[in-house]
């Protein structure tokens, strides 16, 4: 998987697939049915292989009845359709991986199942059902995640860093809005709980006053085995395996209560999914995630005993699945659109494929309909970063980025209490930005939270516009929005202003 989207290479480590001879031996009707994913190398070779099976029928919520209700509403009947729908034609194959001993994973956020170590022989089987809709990889693909880069003489602990300045979000508490009574949530490589600047926000413990912390519902561990891991697996605290997660975080809500306000929306509370194992994550480990956020339940429970009350309002999402890795074109889609029936906000970062047109390439991101895309700017002089992704989107060819934010040499936390250590680049960096934005939004006008395309109008149509002569196709005259900045740079003192005024 294309795990984090901090400044980092790609290394792909065997990934276990289908060759275009071997296929040649089988029928076109189930052979249309094996992603591409599935057929860049040699699965026999392999003889078992990870797949993720999406059935042939998924809920649809294109016209989402539920789009003026309640978000509380709107997250049960979203979550009921999708359950039925799920369990309503899983049944069968259920069976026939039972009867043939594969371990299995079911899923209903997205109607699909994930198999693990199937035999090569059982790939024709399963793809001959009329049930199935298309097999993919579900390998584990690393990211490698930098060393962050050192703080530079001159920086250090403030009371705000100018990243956040720079977005309208000081202005914004200074109104007394600090995002009191919304819920972010973060699927990365874990969070360190109890960090300084983050445990008064953490739901599990409210506001730091609890003196055992009450997991349930506020932490869950898609990363259920593995050779090894610092933190284990299913682990029933959150941990963090890789920096990475710890650091999205904080720039989301970090605050110490001192010098170090390093996030957005410090009266927000946190919960968090961990999708990686490492760095390592799969197409499964993050439909479980977004699964968990539309329904969040104990450890030890299983999904159908979730509970939708309990969703967060806002996800940030600093990852991307590529092709290779088995998103293809519009496998998350099903997923994202129930999220966003919901009335969960999804924000996704755009990506560091770079500067060429185009370059925005692996999902979530392709998705601009139904994601709030993010490139990165550096708020220093207002220049886009080199490495962030620019449109259009490869899969539905929409303008992307929606807004840049501040995502070079940023400062937050990093595990082992610290800070200026960490100063990152990435539009991993940029998307916690908005997300903590989101918070202070529906945090200052409860009108819109679950509004979805309200919210995304006020935040484009109140970005500080930026022009950019690399259109890559954008649009004509005023040129804006563009493939480069999209509506511009995130500024929420105003998007706050144009919502209290509803």
């Amino acid at each position: 998987m294309r795990a984090t989207l901090a400044f980092m290479s790609l290394v792909v480590l065997g990934a276990v697939i289908f060759s275009p001879q071997a296929l040649s031996n089988y029928s076109p009707s189930w052979q249309q049915k094996i992603g591409p994913s599935l057929q860049m190398n040699n699965l026999f070779t392999a003889k078992k292989v990870d797949i993720l099976i999406i059935m042939r029928d998924q809920a649809s919520f294109r016209r989402s009845p539920y789009r003026m209700e309640s978000k509380q509403r709107k997250g049960r009947e979203v979550v009921n359709s999708l359950k039925n729908v799920a369990f309503g034609s899983q049944q069968n194959i259920l069976k026939m991986l039972q009867t043939s001993n594969v371990n299995y994973r079911q899923y209903w956020a997205m109607n699909a199942i994930a198999a693990f170590d199937v035999p090569a022989e059982m790939l024709k089987t399963i793809a001959s059902r009329n049930d199935v809709r298309k097999l993919i990889a579900n390998p584990k693909l690393r990211n490698r995640i930098p060393s962050p880069r050192y703080v530079a003489q001159g920086f250090g602990a403030e009371a705000a860093g100018q990243n956040i300045v720079s977005t309208g979000a000081t202005a914004v508490w200074e109104k007394g809005i600090t995002g009191e009574g919304i819920v972010v949530a973060g699927q990365d490589t874990g969070v360190q709980w109890n960090h300084p600047a983050l445990i008064r926000s953490y739901r599990g413990s409210a506001g730091g006053r609890r003196m055992a912390p009450d997991h349930d519902y506020n932490w869950h561990d898609a990363i259920h085995s593995g050779r090894s891991n610092p933190c284990g697996f299913g682990t029933s605290v959150p941990c963090d395996d890789d920096q990475h997660g710890t650091h999205t975080m904080g720039t989301m809500v970090g605050d110490d209560g001192g010098n170090n306000k390093v996030g957005m929306a410090p009266g927000a509370q946190w919960v968090a999914c961990r999708n990686m194992d490492s760095g390592y994550g799969r197409p499964s480990t993050y439909i479980e995630c977004f699964e968990w956020f539309m329904a969040p339940y104990k450890k030890g429970q299983t999904s159908l005993q979730g509970d939708p009350s309990k969703a967060p309002h806002v996800i940030n999402n600093s990852w991307g699945c590529p092709a290779s890795e088995g998103c293809e074109g519009r496998e998350m889609r099903p997923v994202l659109e129930a999220l966003k029936a919901a009335g969960i906000m999804v924000v996704v970062s755009a990506g560091n494929a770079g500067s060429g047109c185009g370059s925005i390439n692996d999902q979530p991101a392709t998705h601009t309909d139904v994601t709030f895309t993010v490139g990165a700017h550096n708020h220093r002089d207002g220049n886009i970063a080199g490495f962030s992704s620019r449109g259009p989107s490869v899969i539905d060819g929409g303008i992307g980025p929606d807004v840049t934010a501040p995502g070079v040499s940023v400062r937050s936390t990093i595990p082992g209490d610290g800070y200026g250590e960490a100063m990152w680049s990435g539009t991993s960096m940029a998307g916690p930005h908005v997300a903590g934005a989101v918070a202070l939004l529906w945090s200052a006008q409860p009108k819109l939270v679950g509004q979805i395309d309200m919210t995304i109008k006020i935040l484009t149509e109140t970005a500080t516009a930026k022009t950019s002569s690399q259109t890559c196709g954008g649009t004509s005259g005023s040129n804006i929005p563009n493939n480069t900045y999209g509506f511009g740079h995130l500024n929420i003192a105003k998007a706050v202003e144009r919502a209290l005024s509803l």
